[in-house]
């Protein structure tokens, strides 16, 4: 398994990291996202290690809290080996301050989170995404408090725009706290925004992108065809997508390049698609998912190799959308803003 530092730390993750979502499987939502147990939980955590894979990434908000607790527990003995992310900000429960990234609620929200996990220690704790009614003050001096106490090693931000998180490092850099040196973000080839602005940030600012959801919910695994009947069960149909509504013609030209790229490659759609992201700037590590173990082994498989130059062109080609302003007039005078060179 290839390692990657994580932006401007000093701290080296797996190309790829499980993600847990589809523990516990809590609630309709997450039901629609899997409903993994401990005994396979367990099983496929042995997966990964066999492969390589250290880093396994969580979020209380997980079947409020399941999640946390069948990975503590697939982990048993095992603690010294790997390397766990959790996440919060979101709403735990009924009370006035059972959300945000308010002192109040990361202090409790990160005790909560180790006795779930059972551990001493947080390896990456991400703000799940950005809190609005908290001074960005407030929530920076509390992860710094946690990271000098042991409890967490190192932070990130998930879902960010661009300004959050230049607002942070500002007001990290300003007081001497600790940074985010990752960011947690949806980049996939059917969903480039992320390019637009958070991408030459990350690589003007040294923050590494974690990226989540690789295959946009499963519509980039392959199962989605032109002029098919969508699968009754994706995890779309059932109930566990996210974003706006998808732009369905884009997706089947992007499925069309994936096809050709598979049989030169002799690796499946969802394969390619993964290693496509693996190769983009700022990408330090992708978090993978998997309903079971099947889906999980193929998925280990988008890693050991590279697409050539050639197949990154065609399929930077298929997906390709028209950037928004002030993007599009940016792009105007690539010597002013060279950065777009590098995608």
């Amino acid at each position: 398994m290839e390692y990657r530092q994580l932006g401007a730390s000093g701290l080296n993750v797996p190309a790829l990291s499980f993600g847990t979502a589809t523990f516990g499987g809590g609630g309709e939502f997450f039901k629609a996202w899997g409903t993994t147990q401990l005994d396979e939980a367990t099983r496929m955590v042995n997966l990964c290690l066999d492969a390589g894979v250290t880093l396994f990434d969580t979020a209380d908000v997980y079947s409020r809290g399941l999640s946390e607790e069948i990975l503590g527990k697939a982990l048993t003995g095992l603690r010294d080996k790997v390397l766990i992310s959790t996440k919060t900000t979101f709403k735990m429960g009924d009370g006035a301050n059972d959300y945000g990234s308010s002192r109040q609620h990361l202090i409790s929200s990160c005790e909560g989170s180790l006795r779930r996990l059972n551990t001493d220690h947080i390896d990456i704790y991400h703000m799940h995404g950005f809190d609005g009614n908290t001074p960005v003050e407030e929530t920076l001096r509390a992860l710094d408090d946690l990271v000098s106490s042991g409890k967490v090693r190192y932070i990130a931000c998930s879902n960010f725009s661009g300004w959050h998180l230049m607002k942070s490092l500002s007001v990290s850099e300003r007081y001497g706290w600790a940074r985010y040196v990752g960011h947690q973000a949806y980049y996939s080839l059917l969903n480039r925004e992320f390019e637009w602005e958070l991408m030459p940030l990350g690589i003007n600012q040294n923050v590494s992108t974690i990226v989540w959801s690789p295959l946009s919910s499963g519509l980039l695994s392959g199962k989605y065809r032109r002029n098919q009947p969508k699968p009754e069960d994706s995890r779309i149909q059932q109930g566990g997508g996210h974003g706006p509504d998808t732009n369905f013609e884009l997706l089947y030209t992007i499925i069309d390049a994936l096809d050709e790229v598979a049989v030169e490659t002799g690796k499946s759609v969802a394969q390619v698609a993964i290693n496509w992201v693996l190769q983009r700037p700022t990408v330090a590590n992708i978090v993978i998912g998997a309903r079971n173990e099947e889906q999980l082994k193929q998925n280990l498989d988008a890693v050991g190799w590279n697409l050539t130059t050639a197949q990154i062109k065609k399929l930077d080609a298929a997906s390709e959308v028209p950037p928004i302003y002030p993007y599009w007039h940016q792009r105007q005078d690539t010597r002013l803003n060279p950065l777009p060179k590098f995608y």
